[in-house]
């Protein structure tokens, strides 16, 4: 499932609303009576992957196999799978799980998995959901199993994090790199935003590596399957601030901390987002008959201060002179973000 230009997410794309399938009767399946015909194997079942929406079939029953194993999918799970294909995974997941919320994109994919289990034992535990994986509202679900385009690995990820109530972990197949990525610690090559944030909310374990050769067609990339399990509770930070920081410092990873905060943009924007947090805190004071004196974070005695002048005093003490994002841990983002605010610094307005 290599990267791809035209992605699914793309606004310029239109993506019918999210609408539920049933099976009763809607489907032409001349072999409808017989079990052996509907549930078709992947070397049998030829139709045509799209893949300049990221689709590779997972065709190799061996890795369906694994995957549902390491899953650990339980009786009483509702099971949330994103990009069913046609249905190489879904037939073994609901054999196994409660239920099983198919999220479905393309249109042909809807119909095939449909007939998949159309008058089996699985029939009434399936629904196919028709719709854009990134924009659509998810149900509730316990956990999550997914072979995924790859160009839109990174907005599931994060969609995945942020979705409550929380599930018990997710499942899932991309591409190697983005995999490694997501467990990288400080100093590696690929550590990013998304080794950050995903740590600071999650715990991922690297589960399987997946040959091109498993996939029809073989992509032009390596895979692995890897686990999420959410931490709980969560992180007592605010993560739009917490992003906010982590994005701006991981644009220029290699660049010290003071190199990278120190810009005209950077300045300018740091000291919109102060003149936004005093401005609220005065209204929430004035909603609650309290004093007009502003108290923010702790700034109310470096009010006089400028914001580059505050960035020197901060980033001069010893654990951030010189320091760059790549080689800083979660701890010490953590600081440092805490520091910036008891100085009156925010990154979201």
């Amino acid at each position: 499932m290599p990267k791809s230009k035209k992605s699914r997410s793309s606004s310029s794309h239109h993506v019918a609303p999210a609408k539920p399938y049933s099976t009763g009767g809607s489907l032409n399946n001349n072999n409808k009576n017989n079990p052996s015909d509907r549930k078709l194997t992947a070397n049998t079942n030829l139709i045509a992957p799209n893949t300049s929406i990221g689709q590779h079939f997972l065709k190799n029953p061996a890795v369906v196999t694994s995957i549902i194993q390491k899953a650990a999918v339980k009786p009483t799970d509702i099971v949330l799978e994103i990009g069913p294909g046609t249905g190489n995974m879904t037939v073994p997941l609901l054999q196994r799980a409660k239920s099983v919320v198919a999220l479905e994109y393309d249109p042909r994919m809807v119909r095939e998995v449909l007939k998949r289990v159309q008058n089996s034992p699985e029939e009434h535990k399936l629904k196919v959901i028709q719709g854009d994986a990134i924009h659509s509202q998810w149900p509730f679900f316990d956990l999550c199993v997914a072979n995924i385009p790859y160009q839109i690995s990174s907005a599931i990820v994060f969609k995945l994090l942020a979705h409550r109530p929380m599930f018990r972990c997710a499942v899932l197949m991309v591409q190697e790199e983005f995999a490694l990525r997501l467990s990288a610690r400080p100093g590696e090559a690929l550590y990013c935003r998304l080794s950050v944030n995903t740590q600071l909310l999650a715990k991922v374990d690297q589960l399987l590596k997946v040959g091109k050769n498993n996939f029809r067609p073989p992509p032009k990339v390596e895979s692995r399957v890897v686990r999420i399990e959410l931490k709980n509770p969560p992180p007592p930070v605010n993560f739009v601030e917490w992003d906010g920081m982590i994005r701006l410092l991981f644009n220029r990873k290699n660049k010290t901390l003071r190199s990278v905060l120190m810009t005209k943009s950077t300045l300018k924007l740091l000291e919109e987002n102060r003149k936004t947090w005093k401005s609220l805190q005065q209204q929430q004071q004035q909603s609650n008959n309290k004093s007009m004196t502003m108290h923010v974070d702790g700034d109310e005695e470096t009010t006089d201060e400028s914001i580059q002048q505050i960035l020197e005093k901060i980033l001069a003490r010893h654990e951030y002179k010189d320091k760059r994002a790549r080689n800083l841990d979660l701890d010490d983002f953590l600081q440092l973000l805490a520091d910036f605010h008891t100085e009156g610094i925010h990154f979201s307005a």
